[in-house]
């Protein structure tokens, strides 16, 4: 692991005169040279719309745009690449089950289970949702360490739910979820489930046939690849009884004027010209990945998160949220020093060339039962070091002495 940085250019900078410590990973992750130098030679040698042409470059880029759709389907194990749908990432994956699996299939007084650490691109759509249709928003109560039991989980989920949706890891506590075991318990209930994998894909192995999920979604720049690019997965049957949700080129089979149809899957739900560049960059991500290996990287993040930990309590008025427990966490740690809005800390690590993340990180209900206003974060990946948590450490040592003095 101590010879992967070398593949991304970004990191070798300085910041404000000091070597660039990035712990900022679960916001956007930086891109190694391999999928950099994909996008260079897509844009420099195949060019061209995909699917449309019969010219060289036109077949050349097809054969990549299409060869990508087959390492995601790979990637998390599903069955056929009919069911892996290019979005621009998982907003836009989890707002087309909403729209156009939600509207169809829930009605007046129908149950939609969520939690409330959920990021807003999984908790907005399902708001709404129910607010349209009249029914009922429930949520799956945290622990007080911000992790579900499965006891709370049987007693949210009734006969009356119709989806319910849940994060594979939380991108503020870091907790991993039962996402098996949740999808068990909703299809007892007749319930489809939705899985927000936008903090999972990069970091753990996805198999959505052992999870037996309806759904599931995550973007590509979380993950070593291009921004704008993300994924829905859906399984076959559920796909072929939605309607599109936007129309226009490369999705429809006729048009007549006063009706039209459809391609088949995947490419009906795939309107307009698409981030070709983005599917080719994501698929070269993949193939990263899959050369480091998913499991080396998540024991990489959990040795660093549990030495994380360990140094951030010897400094002392720190809060960490979420799980202590590393094996229960992905690579990432929210946090508050006491008496330092989170901004300023993190414009004081800033300073010093450590980039951490400071908000409500589009989760504010969760910041509601957090009873906080906002949090810092630093979030790790595959390129991060123990030298990474020093540096990051003896920032906070600094920034802690600082407002003392100050204040």
């Amino acid at each position: 692991m101590n010879d992967i940085r070398k593949y991304f250019p970004v990191l070798n900078q300085e910041v404000n005169g000091h070597p660039l410590v990035y712990l900022d990973s679960a916001a956007t992750s930086q891109k190694p040279t391999q999928v950099l130098e994909v996008l260079k030679k897509y844009y420099e040698f195949d060019n061209s719309n995909v699917h449309r042409g019969v010219h060289t470059l036109g077949n050349r880029a097809t054969d990549s745009y299409e060869g990508a759709r087959e390492k995601i389907r790979k990637f998390i194990n599903a069955n056929s690449t009919e069911e892996i749908i290019y979005t621009r990432g998982t907003t836009t994956s989890i707002n087309t089950v909403a729209a156009a699996y939600g509207r169809a299939n829930v009605n007046e007084g129908d149950e939609i289970v969520i939690t409330k650490m959920e990021h807003h691109s999984n908790f907005i759509p399902w708001q709404q949702l129910a607010k349209q249709q009249k029914a009922v928003l429930k949520f799956i109560e945290l622990e007080e360490d911000g992790t579900i039991s499965l006891e709370t989980v049987r007693q949210t989920i009734t006969p009356k739910t119709k989806i319910v949706a849940v994060t594979m890891a939380s991108n503020v506590l870091g907790t991993i979820n039962p996402v098996k075991e949740i999808t068990e318990i909703a299809h007892e209930n007749g319930a489809i489930t939705v899985i927000d994998a936008a903090q999972g894909a990069p970091h753990m192995p996805i198999d959505v046939q052992d999870i037996d999920c309806d759904f599931l979604a995550f973007s590509g720049h979380k993950m070593c690849g291009p921004t704008g690019i993300g994924v829905l997965y859906g399984k076959k049957a559920h796909l072929e009884n939605m309607e599109p949700i936007e129309f226009g080129g490369e999705m429809i089979d006729f048009v007549d004027l006063y009706d039209s149809t459809w391609k088949e899957l995947p490419w009906k739900f795939e309107g307009g010209t698409p981030n070709i560049a983005g599917a080719i960059g994501l698929g070269a991500a993949i193939d990263f990945l899959n050369e480091i290996g998913l499991e080396n990287i998540a024991k990489h993040e959990h040795e660093l998160v549990e030495y994380a930990i360990a140094e951030m309590e010897k400094v002392g008025g720190i809060s960490i949220y979420g799980p202590l427990d590393p094996s229960k966490r992905c690579g990432l740690i929210t946090f508050n020093l006491d008496g330092v809005h989170p901004h300023d800390l993190a414009t004081v690590l800033d300073m010093n060339g450590i980039a951490i993340r400071a908000g409500h990180h589009c989760a504010q209900p969760l910041m509601k039962w957090l009873q906080c206003t906002a949090t810092a974060r630093a979030s790790f990946y595959m390129y991060n070091s123990k030298e990474d948590v020093d540096a990051f450490v003896a920032g906070l040592r600094m920034a802690k002495e600082y407002f003392n003095d100050v204040f």
